[in-house]
């Protein structure tokens, strides 16, 4: 008896995740000589930037959530934040801890404030889609100074940067706008951290706040080790350059240097690699550098998407206005830094 067409599609979609599985661990034997290197790269930065800037940031919005610092914030800041974002005040505590801290600290502070009921499930997806975003230490002091050896380049990117998440938050103020019952019902009351800290309790409340961020600092790390191994693999396999190929004839029509599609591919992938690629780039026209670099800061990449995933997975969040909030957000970071850079002359760094 034949098979049907059908049945091997079925076939091919139950296998397809342990195939893609079993082809990572072959290239993980065949191309371990670049890849061994790539992981020892991808463990130094995540030990050398990432805890350090992440993880002081994580233990401290841990203890915030055990005071009542959400309902000061809830208080203070509703008169703007529903208004501009359809969202409950004490989402406040998510937008301004996501823009100071950065990736993924937003998603975070969303999903714990679902988990606690401060807020409803559709003002939380709404969260998600805006308040997730590189912090400036990274923006402004690892991409600016670092990276583009210029301060004003990083204070652009960050400006635009946060243009662009309050205009995603705005947009998604109509996110199932009707389905909206929690937040415009004041007499439901949100559930109170399980335990409020004080001074009798200060030494268990940081120890569960220290093991809660040691838990998330080492997820992140995995998936930088993970996404460097990836990278690595795609360029020691040719699979970049063959894209680079298949891409080149669209820039050319742009007049773009071919130079930016391995960049771009990777920063799809990893934030900071494909950063670190475009900014290395020598080109007259520095103006692509920085608008590539603009979308890919908005974006996040594959793998910080992943991460948001994750954390996200343990409550009823939909990762979809996610998803759509950040490639919005990288857009618009992109057209705001474009228009930034031709209206101010100061800002335009074409030579």
């Amino acid at each position: 008896m034949i098979a049907k067409p059908g049945i091997y599609v079925i076939k091919l979609k139950r296998n397809l995740l342990p195939l893609i599985f079993l082809g990572f661990t072959f290239c993980l034997l065949i191309f371990s000589k670049s890849n061994l290197p790539a992981v020892k790269s991808g463990l130094a930065l995540w030990a050398n930037s990432v805890v350090p800037s992440l993880f002081p940031f994580f233990v401290a919005t841990e203890l915030l959530m055990h005071t009542n610092i959400i309902n000061i914030f809830g208080n203070i800041l509703n008169p703007l934040m529903k208004p501009f974002f359809n969202i409950r005040g004490e989402g406040a505590f998510a937008f301004i801890m996501g823009i100071i801290s950065g990736y993924p600290v937003g998603a975070k502070i969303a999903s714990s404030l679902r988990q606690n009921n401060i807020c409803s499930k559709e003002e939380c997806e709404r969260l998600l889609s805006f308040t997730n975003n590189s912090g400036p230490l990274f923006i402004i002091g690892t991409v600016g100074i670092l990276m583009f050896k210029n301060t004003m380049i990083g204070l652009l990117l960050f400006i635009t940067h946060l243009l662009g998440c309050v205009t995603v938050g705005f947009i998604f103020r109509y996110w199932k706008k009707n389905k909206n019952t929690f937040s415009n019902n004041p007499s439901i009351s949100y559930k109170q951290p399980k335990k409020s800290a004080s001074f009798s309790n200060l030494g268990e409340i940081l120890s569960e706040s220290i093991t809660s961020s040691i838990s998330t600092i080492l997820l992140i790390g995995g998936f930088v080790v993970i996404f460097s191994s990836i990278i690595s693999i795609l360029n020691a396999s040719g699979f970049f350059s063959s894209l680079t190929i298949l891409f080149s004839p669209l820039f050319d029509f742009l007049h773009i240097d071919n130079s930016f599609i391995q960049g771009i591919l990777t920063g799809l992938l990893e934030l900071t690699n494909g950063i670190q690629i475009i900014s290395s780039i020598a080109c007259k026209k520095i103006s692509f550098n920085i608008i590539f670099t603009a979308f890919l800061l908005g974006f996040g990449g594959i793998s910080i998407f992943l991460q948001v995933w994750s954390i996200t997975s343990k409550t009823d969040l939909s990762i979809k206005p996610y998803l759509i909030g950040k490639l919005l957000h990288g857009t618009l970071a992109a057209f705001y830094t474009y228009l930034f850079m031709n209206i101010f002359p100061f800002l335009n760094f074409d030579l």
